[in-house]
């Protein structure tokens, strides 16, 4: 086959994180509109390295290279060799990361566009991620981000801050075109097997910037809440959670809490709907600051209907609003998300009424329906004839 389209991400696809609902909603959108593609990805596990549905190609890069920067390198390189039977007939190709892009951007005889989608820009979060990297190494991955989102033809990102980190990066604002992250919104499901009674819920990873270390310091100061249970539904596997259930232990609050690991996503859509609130403690780091972020856990929580506590950061501010459909509080104060989770659990009627008001919010503007229509308008653009072909 000779593909008109392919979306190559430097991600694991499938997986339980919150990217791997992005994809997939995002890369349905390409291939809908051009009729099938190659999708390039991550593997690794019992994932196979090649499989195809129907019109579409899935191939996936499973070497075992421990060194992030030269596993990245070298999926570039298996990006480029996958695109290359390809280059006569693609029209676009869709890309997440600079490692995806390089190869997009520098095709020989290029004729295709390309469509930079920035969720994150790694010359930030690899400072947080990858402690060790030295200033010079984040410069060169600076560089290159700035290289290919000049040559990219446009840049889609999910939140008014990423799109001001990009432009600083000398992305002209006409080519920055804002698709938000959404939801479907669901009936609610049945309660989840062994729930308990009362339960917080915290949904996703473990990174430092997520703030579980903040989260846990303020479920230790509700423990005379008799019967209130946390659930952490992480989407990474158990061994991540090591620094923080010995955090909990060391506050004295590890019995209290429940571990939920890699659960398919419709499970995390039951916990979510039966939980009394949701929290999301981002801390105010300049990944989520100057970078800023589109937390879907913000996003499916309102979907489910449940107040949401979160940090008071511009991104979130973009999702939700203080009062209305939650409560917004200062990042890294556990002193203060433990005061807005009390308040919200002392006055049950006010919180579902919160809940209601932010599932309304996804309806009527944050649904993955409406995010794939901002999609597919970016693609008209580039190509108008396309979609009648």
């Amino acid at each position: 086959m000779r593909h008109r389209a392919a979306y190559l991400a430097f991600d694991r696809f499938p997986s339980s994180k919150g990217s791997a609902v992005h994809i997939a909603q995002m890369a349905d959108e390409l291939f809908g509109f051009f009729g099938g593609g190659l999708l390039g990805v991550l593997g690794g596990g019992d994932l196979p390295r090649y499989q195809r549905e129907g019109d579409r190609e899935v191939a996936r890069f499973d070497a075992r290279i421990p060194n992030l920067l030269d596993r990245a390198e070298a999926f570039s390189g298996w990006a480029a060799d996958h695109l290359d039977p390809h280059l006569g007939t693609l029209e676009v190709v869709h890309v997440r990361d600079p490692w995806s892009a390089l190869p997009a951007v520098t095709a020989p005889g290029r004729r295709h566009r390309v469509v930079y989608e920035v969720n994150g820009l790694p010359s930030i979060e690899m400072g947080h991620t990858w402690p060790w990297a030295s200033p010079a190494t984040l410069g060169k991955v600076r560089e290159l981000e700035r290289f290919c989102l000049e040559r990219s033809d446009a840049v889609v990102v999910p939140s008014r801050v990423i799109g001001g980190a990009v432009r600083g990066l000398g992305v002209p604002e006409g080519k920055i075109h804002l698709v938000p992250n959404g939801a479907d919104v669901p009936d609610r499901p049945a309660r989840p097997e062994g729930a308990p009674e009362r339960y917080l819920i915290y949904v996703g990873a473990f990174q430092p910037w997520q703030g579980l270390d903040v989260l846990m310091r303020a479920f230790a100061r509700l423990a005379d809440l008799d019967g209130l249970r946390l659930v952490v539904c992480g989407s990474v596997p158990e061994r991540r959670a090591k620094p923080v259930r010995r955090l909990a232990e060391r506050l004295g609050v590890a019995e209290r809490v429940d571990w939920r690991f890699t659960l398919p996503h419709a499970e995390v859509a039951a916990w979510l709907a039966h939980a009394e609130v949701s929290v999301a403690p981002l801390t105010g780091c300049a990944r989520n600051l100057d970078q800023g972020c589109a937390p879907l856990k913000v996003i499916e929580s309102m979907a489910a209907g449940v107040p949401v506590v979160a940090s008071d950061l511009p991104a979130v501010r973009e999702l939700m609003a203080d009062g209305e459909h939650g409560r917004l509080v200062p990042a890294d104060r556990p002193a203060e998300l433990a005061r807005a989770v009390r308040i919200l659990l002392e006055y049950p009627d006010e919180a579902a009424a919160m809940g209601g008001r932010a599932r309304r919010r996804i309806e009527d503007g944050l649904t993955w329906a409406r995010s794939r229509a901002g999609l597919s308008a970016v693609y008209r653009a580039l190509y108008p004839a396309s979609a009648a072909r």
